[in-house]
This record gives structure tokens, C-alpha cells and sequence, in this order.
């Protein structure tokens, strides 16, 4: 049993540091430089996620950290009524709770993303006002869920940090 908790632990924080380091990334360093300099990062963004399948892969990783995570409360959870009361299973409902917010607000900017490259693929040379400003709307949403995801993983990352001392 031991060794199936040290794998799912590795499991939960690996691919939640790669989940919750590339909405960061993403947020705060890659989607700015995409917005900055223009058609070469619709191209740049383009290869991200059809070539190297980026999104694909922070759907698996936020994945397989929510799973680990429930598999591991449900194996802490068997010891009793008393743990499942206590502060440190209230701190990682809390931070599982966020993680959640985080998750299905990951889902949503996946969803922006697909309509962006859709309606990129559509637009010949310069985009009509009507594409321009739909782009515009979609990237407003696709900032929107960023920052949600972003703020959400770093309180989901907080109080999974401190369920122990709460």
C-alpha cells in the first residue's frame, strides 16, 4: 500500500506542478508575446497547440493530478469520520475545490482556443471587421479563463501546501 501512495503522490504533484507551472507560463509570459507581435504569434501559437499538442498534454497532466488527488483522499478518507472533520482534510477539500474551479476553467479556454484557430483558418490576408472583432472577443474569454485558471491552481496550490498546519 505504501508504495501505491508514493506513486500516486508523484503522480498528483508531478502533473500538478506541470499543470499548474504551464498556466503560468501561459498566463503571464507566452499568451502577452503572442498578443505583441502579431501574425508570427498567431503562427508560434498555432504550432503550440496543433504541433505540439499543448493543450492536450495540460488536459492530461490537470487530469491525472484531480484523479491521483481523489484516489489519495478516498485512501485517507477510509480511516474514519474524525479525519474527514479535521482541518487538514478541510485544507485539501478547499485546494481540491479550487483545483476544480481551475480544471473546468482549463476546459473553457481549450474551448477558446479551438474557436480562435477555427475562425483563423477562415481569415485570407486581412481579417474582415466582422473576424477582427470576434478575434478580439474571443481573446477578451481566453484571457478571462487564463487568469481564473491561474489564480485558481495558485489557491488550490496554497492551501494544499498548508492542509497540514491549518
Amino acid at each position: 500500500m505504501t508504495y501505491l501512495i508514493w506513486l500516486l503522490r508523484i503522480i498528483h504533484i508531478g502533473a500538478g506542478v506541470f499543470w499548474v507551472g504551464g498556466s503560468l507560463i501561459m498566463t503571464f509570459f507566452v499568451a502577452p508575446s503572442i498578443g505583441a507581435i502579431g501574425e508570427s504569434g498567431q503562427k508560434f501559437a498555432a504550432h503550440l497547440m496543433n504541433d505540439l499538442k499543448f493543450s492536450s498534454r495540460m488536459a492530461a497532466a490537470s487530469g491525472a493530478s484531480i484523479l491521483a488527488g481523489l484516489i489519495l483522499f478516498a485512501l485517507d478518507a477510509r480511516a474514519g469520520e474524525a479525519w474527514i472533520r479535521s482541518d487538514f482534510a478541510t485544507g485539501l477539500s478547499i485546494g481540491a475545490g479550487f483545483a476544480l474551479i481551475g480544471f473546468v476553467a482549463g476546459m473553457l479556454f481549450g474551448r477558446t482556443t479551438r474557436a480562435m484557430a477555427q475562425l483563423g483558418a477562415q481569415i485570407q490576408g486581412k481579417p474582415a471587421p466582422e473576424q477582427s472583432s470576434r478575434m478580439q472577443a474571443i481573446q477578451k474569454q481566453q484571457r478571462t479563463y487564463s487568469m481564473v485558471t491561474t489564480v485558481t491552481l495558485i489557491l488550490a496550490v496554497i492551501f494544499m501546501a498548508i492542509a497540514r498546519y491549518m
